[in-house]
């Protein structure tokens, strides 16, 4: 078997989107509105949603990841590169569920549920940088936007040097 299964390429791919628009669409466009704004309602209700089914299609993924056979692991030719892919690997798993469990701190100290989905009327925050969690929020996503382009690095040294043709693995096609 040199490719993961369909099913597992599908998943990878559609979290790897809305991973993308949460941290490129998400942060930057919902700082920018007011939070007395009716659109900022609207856009955390969106950015809510979101990231809490990219939480429930990685813990999905996490589930096939450690009962599912996988092709084995890409081979660098490097140890260290070997060590840092596993690495990157695991710090990208982390930083998606700190991401989600952050969001949701952020959204239970500042009332958000109650607000959004309990209907109870109440204005949102004045801001939300007085809450560590949209702190802590913000720098994970720092963190894991950074971590995915040393991912695609990784996969650029592999697609264009090695010449491995590492992306067929998690595309779809035959599997042996």
């Amino acid at each position: 078997m040199k490719r993961y299964h369909p099913f597992f390429v599908g998943l990878h791919w559609l979290i790897a989107v809305m991973i993308l628009v949460a941290l490129i669409l998400g942060g930057p466009s919902l700082a920018e509105i007011p939070n007395d704004s009716p659109d900022k309602m609207f856009g955390l209700t969106g950015h809510m949603i979101w990231g809490l089914t990219i939480g429930v299609l990685m813990t999905l993924r996490l589930a096939m990841r450690i009962f599912a056979k996988a092709p084995p692991h890409a081979d660098a030719g490097n140890s260290a590169l070997n060590s840092g892919a596993k690495l990157a690997h695991l710090g990208i798993y982390a930083l998606v569920f700190s991401m989600v469990v952050s969001g949701i701190a952020l959204a239970y100290s500042a009332g958000l549920f109650s607000i959004i989905f309990g209907g109870s009327g109440a204005a949102l925050p004045p801001t939300f940088s007085v809450f560590p969690a949209r702190v802590v929020h913000g720098i994970i996503g720092t963190v894991l936007l950074a971590l995915i382009g040393l991912h695609v690095a990784g996969w650029a040294y592999h697609q264009f040097y090695v010449r491995d043709r590492l992306i067929s693995r998690m595309w779809f096609g035959k599997r042996s």
